[in-house]
């Protein structure tokens, strides 16, 4: 009968378990914060009207800030967070923003940049020089080095060898590192397992430059205008010295620079190629016409054929121009002839590069061949 049997009514419920309570450590979560303060009880607001409550160091920190806006005639940055004054309210650090847990900061000077990559690159920052003859040619020339970078399990061969005893021998530290960390280190760019960490470029004084030239039988240097590809700047370097080039100048601005890629790319060249950078590219070459060298811009629209040069045999200045508008109109008209070579095919222009290559061959079989 109803309400006599055994199994009584049960109340279904979807939930797979029963609610359990907090057993008491979410106490202080219940409790209230209590009213808002006034926007002048607040230490941590600009608001704040009085420094009494405060810590004397941060009293003083306050009282500076105001003095400072004062005779700057700007409203004072007190108690703002994401400002200078970084000593207000728990968890914030000078960056607008709620930090880890228990208000710890980690602390860094500047921003972590792995060896040899760069975020706006400076001239301040350390380059890593890449490849076994690059790295090779750099310790052979004495180029200053903080660290020797070598990779686990690379193949050993007489070049590999050579880095790490010139390194020991110079006392530069060797860290041996995973292949994968150097991969990172390097942004994935082509390291053959070795990396030298060494100080920025030392650029050549201009004049000196010049002068060191005029001292050879038959100076030849080589002016870039305008190219801001690293890898064509080190094959120009690496044609330079295989073609008997005494140096390179190049502007310092809107322009590539002794980078590491450009230092790879010549294959370790830049350390026996003088090169100098200049504030007016036009007013060097000037300069080096003054001083005997005649200049030739490499154009493909030239009046004066390459393969008929005759200045090629006296004091030869060649100017390449950048990659995508050549010379620029300046520099083209201070140039005392525009060069062109003659092509067989429909390519309008060779790479800046090659053309610079193709030039100096020409240079340095009229100079020994006639």
């Amino acid at each position: 009968m109803p309400g006599n049997s055994s199994n009584r009514s049960r109340r279904v419920t979807s939930k797979k378990g029963a609610p359990t309570g907090s057993g008491g450590k979410n106490r202080s979560g219940l409790k209230g914060r209590g009213k808002t303060l006034p926007a002048d009880e607040r230490p941590w607001h600009k608001g704040y009207s009085g420094t009494e409550k405060l810590p004397e160091k941060t009293a003083r920190k306050q009282d500076k800030e105001r003095r400072a806006a004062a005779a700057e005639g700007r409203a004072p940055k007190v108690g703002v967070p994401g400002t200078k004054d970084t000593t207000w309210g728990k968890g914030w650090k000078g960056t607008g923003k709620p930090t880890a847990r228990g208000g710890k900061v980690p602390h860094h000077r500047g921003p972590r940049i792995a060896p040899g990559r760069r975020s706006n690159p400076t001239k301040e920052g350390p380059e890593l020089l890449l490849g076994r003859n690059p790295v090779v040619e750099a310790l052979r020339a004495d180029i200053p080095a903080t660290a020797l970078y070598v990779a686990q399990g690379i193949d050993i061969d007489e070049r590999i060898t050579e880095i790490v005893r010139t390194s020991g021998d110079r006392g530069i530290p060797i860290l041996e590192i995973s292949r994968l960390e150097l991969d990172r280190m390097t942004g994935g760019v082509l390291h053959q397992g070795v990396g030298l960490q060494v100080p920025p470029f030392a650029y050549e004084q201009f004049d000196d430059l010049v002068a060191a030239a005029m001292e050879q039988t038959a100076p030849l240097l080589v002016a870039l205008d305008g190219v801001t590809d690293p890898r064509n700047l080190g094959a120009v370097i690496r044609s330079v010295a295989a073609f008997g080039g005494h140096g390179v100048f190049l502007p310092e601005r809107r322009a590539a620079g002794i980078t590491a890629t450009a230092w790879r790319t010549s294959a370790g060249a830049a350390a026996r190629v003088p090169v100098s950078q200049v504030v007016n590219l036009t007013r060097a070459i000037k300069a080096c016409q003054q001083a005997g060298f005649t200049a030739i811009g490499l154009d493909a629209d030239g009046d004066t054929d390459l393969y008929q040069l005759e200045a090629a045999v006296g004091p030869l200045l060649v100017v390449v121009g950048s990659e995508g508008r050549g010379l620029s109109r300046l520099v083209g008209q201070t140039c005392d002839l525009r060069v062109g070579i003659p092509m067989a095919s429909t390519v309008e222009s060779l790479n800046a590069s090659v053309a610079a290559a193709v030039t100096l061959a020409e240079v340095a079989r009229r100079r020994t061949y006639g």
